[in-house]
Parts: C-alpha cells; sequence; structure tokens
C-alpha cells in the first residue's frame, strides 16, 4: 500500500474568496485520492464555511506531521507564502504560491489558473526551485540573545517616529559607516523586489547569491545600497547613543526589541525555502508582468547576439 499524499493547503482564511478557493482545491485534492491537510484554527474556519468536508481534512501537527507532507498549496499574496514557508520550515516539502493578492511576486500562478496549477501539482509536473535564506543572530555583548531566518529580509527600525536610530553597519566583521537612519534592510535576492526595493535597493536575479545591505533614510553622504557575496556577513549594530528604541522585523513577521548596544548579524541560512515552479520563464517577464512595466515598441535582438 502506497504512503498518504499529504498536501498542506495554508490560505488567509480571513478572506470569503480565499475560503472558497481552498475548498475548491481540498476537493480537487480528495478526488485524485490526496489527503488535504489544514492547521487547526485554518480547519475549523474552512469547515464553518464548508461543513461536509469534516471527516476528510487532516490537522497539521496532529494528524500529520511536516515531516510527511509532499507539497504545499498557498493561496494568497506573498504574506501567505511567507507565513506557510515559517510554518514548514526545515521540512522538505516546497511551496506552490497561487496569487489571491495584488503583485504576488513569490506565487506561481494567478487565481484564475487554480485548477490547472492543482492538476499539475497532483501529477508532480513542477521543478523545484531553492532560494536563499538568512540566518540571523542577535547578541548583546557576549550573549546571543535571539535568533530567527528570513527569506525575505531582516531589517532593523526605528520603533519611535520621533527619534533617528544611530547604527554603525558592517560587512565580514570590520565596520564600514556610521549613520543616522529610520532603519536598515538586509535582504536576500528574493527580498530585493520588497522591502528593499521600496527602500531604493537594485532588484537582484534570484539566480545570484548574493546578500543585500539598504539603508532606510540615512543622513550620510555614503549610504548606499551594497551587494555583496553570499559567503559575506553582515551586521548592524545599534549604537548605545542612539535615542530611540529599535525593533528587528524578520520577513515582516517575527518581531524583536533590540536595546541599545545590539548587534544584528546577518549570514547565508544553510536551509533555503523551496518553491514549485510550474513555469520556466525569464525573471525579466515576471518584473514586466507583476510590476506591469512598459515594454512597447521592442524589436527583439538584431541577428545573433
Amino acid at each position: 500500500m502506497s504512503a498518504p499524499r499529504n498536501i498542506l493547503v495554508v490560505a488567509h482564511t480571513g478572506r470569503t474568496d480565499s475560503l472558497e478557493a481552498a475548498v475548491t482545491v481540498c476537493q480537487q485534492l480528495l478526488a485524485a485520492g490526496a489527503v488535504p491537510v489544514l492547521a487547526r484554527t485554518e480547519r475549523a474556519d474552512l469547515l464553518a464555511h464548508c461543513p461536509h468536508l469534516d471527516d476528510q481534512l487532516a490537522i497539521l501537527h496532529e494528524t500529520v506531521a511536516t515531516t510527511e507532507l509532499e507539497l504545499v498549496i498557498v493561496l494568497g499574496g506573498d504574506g501567505t507564502i511567507l507565513r506557510a514557508a515559517e510554518i514548514v520550515r526545515g521540512c522538505s516539502a516546497p511551496l506552490l504560491g497561487i496569487n489571491l493578492g495584488h503583485v504576488g511576486f513569490l506565487a506561481e500562478s494567478e487565481r484564475d489558473d487554480l485548477g490547472e496549477a492543482v492538476r499539475r501539482a497532483l501529477l508532480r509536473d513542477y521543478l523545484v526551485e531553492e532560494r536563499m535564506a538568512l540566518a540571523v543572530r542577535v547578541k548583546l555583548g557576549d550573549d546571543v540573545i535571539y535568533e530567527t531566518w528570513a527569506l525575505n529580509e531582516a531589517t532593523v527600525e526605528k520603533s519611535s517616529r520621533e527619534r533617528m536610530l544611530e547604527v554603525v553597519i558592517e560587512v565580514d566583521g570590520r565596520p564600514l559607516s556610521s549613520f543616522g537612519c529610520d532603519g536598515v534592510v538586509m535582504s536576500t535576492p528574493t527580498g530585493s523586489t520588497a522591502y528593499a526595493f521600496s527602500g531604493g535597493g537594485p532588484i537582484v536575479w534570484p539566480t545570484l547569491d548574493a546578500l543585500l545591505l539598504v539603508p532606510l533614510s540615512a543622513h550620510a553622504l555614503f549610504a548606499r545600497p551594497l551587494v555583496v557575496g553570499p559567503d559575506s556577513s553582515l551586521a548592524v549594530e545599534v549604537l548605545a547613543r542612539t535615542g530611540g528604541a529599535a525593533v528587528l522585523c524578520a520577513d515582516g513577521r517575527r518581531v524583536h526589541d533590540l536595546p541599545p548596544g545590539s548587534r544584528v548579524i546577518v549570514r547565508r541560512s544553510p536551509v533555503p525555502v523551496r518553491l514549485a515552479r510550474l513555469h520556466s520563464g525569464p525573471f525579466t517577464d515576471r518584473l514586466v508582468n507583476k510590476f506591469n512595466l512598459p515594454v512597447t515598441g521592442w524589436r527583439g535582438p538584431v541577428g545573433r547576439e
């Protein structure tokens, strides 16, 4: 007897359209003999919307462990995909994002392609792409006071509007510059189209292994975005003289207060995030489609380049 095909469904259950999409996905999985798995709270929301699925939905961490998952189908925008990545962190199941939000940069498919995306998932007709993640450590003196990770970015920010944050930035254990600012974003290439992009950082193709550092509203002549190699370390030290409180935020989800004198060190994590890809088109096309960039007038390469 073959092992059950456990497929986790993660949805933004606070929205009716997302609930309806989750019901559709669960029904399609059941019809194919797969086992839909949901977190307990999301399962309760789904059953309130569609009670007849009651005995057919497995519960994550109770009847099915994360190590038993084959795939994660995520229904929502980038925030929901980041939440799903947090839920299954460290297990091998890839994430297949179906965009029900706005830009949905991490998503692989759109709402109109929901049925086709699930059909291909059931056929295992997808490629798995590994994206770099960040390992984040906070030290105060010699003590490690907090550790986390991020797929997009780790940000050191001021937590009060009135006061500027005083920081020193560091690359590979050496100080580079100190300045006052609103914050500093340390990002992966995946996160280069998120907060780092909003802060004026470059877009980095996800096939490139690199780390980014982007100061936010810095009061300094030398406070430009930096791109360093994947084996480098980045650090931001919150100076003891800083007048305001600081906070670390990882992917907009995991938050930790930073006392003055804290050092936030970011390196490449040994554990990547695995994304299921249905399309193998170039990243350039994804940028054009997601940002609705104007390309009218392009005639293409002339001859052989």
